[in-house]
């Protein structure tokens, strides 16, 4: 549960309350399962039934309960993806895989977005239902890549190559494929109360103040509302709100549909017959609803080990190179009256939830909607110290790729090519206190 602020002198707020009212004090490996304090009896068992749902294992017709699984699917639960509710693993076809691969065509739909392959859709389903087939199996290989400091000091990097094994029908050449891996669930409803003109105010176009950091805002398609919103949720910023994420992980992770999204995955695929007379929507509206509200009221890890001086000095460093032009450090939620935790909350995500060029090596050149092949969402920093706690095993960036932070920092290019540069040229006993800053979000 949440602990009562205690105001530092030198800034005048608590700075370990990285998810303001919103903030958890745990460092075990459930860091990133609790919830928000202070909801009421209702609420709380609103958000009890949703974490049990979250949970729970789906499987095929024609069972009584949490039935509607596939015909095609990559995991079976919202869990085995998100361990601890925190990241998934870079595998694939396994039970604890968290790894999915989206795929599409040259073009746009007729709302903007990626051009489905017929047969396949959007995403690869790597797993099936007994009478169906995996639509295809993901290959991932990985080759050393050096780094060298101006120091000396060699990093190897891992490069991984993707590839489709197995398509159960003929695949026709020039798709585009992209790798995704689940991230941390912290927050997210603290992010989805951001004001757009917040988000907005970040966009630099024309890169006025010469630090080569522009930005850009991906505005998607809602299906549900069916309107043109801001993205905010999503590695490329590709989904507007949080019901609309979850709901179309149920979809297409597990085949299971819900109100929001009601058609199946394998829509127009011949496997369909396997799931002939099955009951839809499979989700049930109010625990779709239940699971949206568990995740929008699970809380913020509190930073850690804020006084210690080499961190202070590493939060200055991440500044000087300008790691903060993008992983903007400080944010304020709008009101939310339903939900006070949430509502009006200095909140440190260490964002801007807009989309940037990251270089070639980052680079999946599938566009998604307004984000282009080079362009990911920033990622939300909170609680990135707590990962390998509360997943076992930390990896980082879209893909999982860079097993350190260390790792991951070198990978970045395009807008990040300079504070990567700045970073690059410290010594090693500063750049270990920027690093031993960032393990303390």
């Amino acid at each position: 549960m949440c602990h009562k602020a205690e105001v530092f002198p030198d800034n005048g707020y608590d700075e370990r309350l990285s998810g303001g009212a919103a903030t958890v004090f745990d460092v075990s490996s459930k860091a990133f399962t609790n919830m928000v304090d202070g909801l009421d009896a209702r609420n709380q068992k609103v958000h009890e039934i949703g974490d049990k749902t979250f949970e729970q294992v789906f499987v095929a017709p024609p069972s009584p309960i949490f039935t509607g699984l596939g015909p095609i699917y990559n995991n079976v639960s919202c869990i085995n993806c998100h361990r601890n509710d925190g990241q998934g693993i870079p595998t694939a076809g396994f039970a604890n895989s968290g790894l999915l691969m989206r795929i599409s065509q040259p073009g746009t739909d007729p709302h903007g977005g990626p051009l489905a392959i017929p047969g396949f859709g959007a995403q690869i389903q790597d797993q099936s239902v007994q009478g169906a087939k995996p639509e295809a199996n993901i290959d991932i290989s990985y080759t050393d890549q050096l780094v060298t400091y101006p120091d000396g000091t060699v990093v190897t990097l891992r490069k991984p190559a993707y590839a489709l094994l197995n398509p159960y029908t003929a695949l026709t050449g020039g798709y585009m494929l992209s790798p995704r891996l689940a991230p941390p669930l912290v927050g997210l409803g603290l992010l989805e109360k951001i004001p757009e003109s917040t988000i907005l105010s970040y966009v630099d176009a024309s890169d006025k103040n010469g630090d080569g950091i522009t930005g850009k805002a991906n505005y998607v398609y809602n299906p549900y509302s069916n309107q043109t919103e801001l993205g905010r949720f999503g590695l490329k910023a590709n989904t507007s709100t949080l019901a609309l994420q979850i709901a179309t992980a149920y979809q297409q992770d597990l085949g299971v549909t819900s109100y929001i999204q009601p058609v199946e995955s394998a829509a127009g695929q011949e496997q369909m017959k396997v799931v002939n007379g099955d009951v839809q929507p499979e989700l049930p509206d109010s625990l779709l609803n239940d699971v949206v509200f568990y995740v929008k009221t699970l809380a913020v890890p509190a930073r850690r080990n804020v006084t210690d001086e080499n961190i202070k000095q590493g939060a200055l460093l991440f500044d000087q190179v300008n790691c903060s032009g993008c992983h903007r450090p400080t944010m304020q939620t709008g009101v939310d009256v339903t939900l006070p935790q949430i509502s009006n909350q200095r909140i440190h995500p260490y964002t801007d939830l807009l989309v940037h060029d990251m270089g070639d090596g980052l680079a999946d050149n599938r566009p998604d909607y307004l984000a282009n092949g080079r362009e990911w969402r920033t990622q939300p920093l909170w609680g990135i110290g707590l990962l390998e706690k509360t997943t076992g095993t930390a990896y980082y960036l879209h893909d999982g790729r860079a097993k350190t932070i260390e790792e991951a920092i070198l990978w970045h290019d395009g807008e990040a090519k300079n504070a990567k540069q700045k970073f690059m040229q410290l010594s090693k006993a500063d750049r270990d206190k920027l690093i031993s800053f960032l393990q303390s979000l």
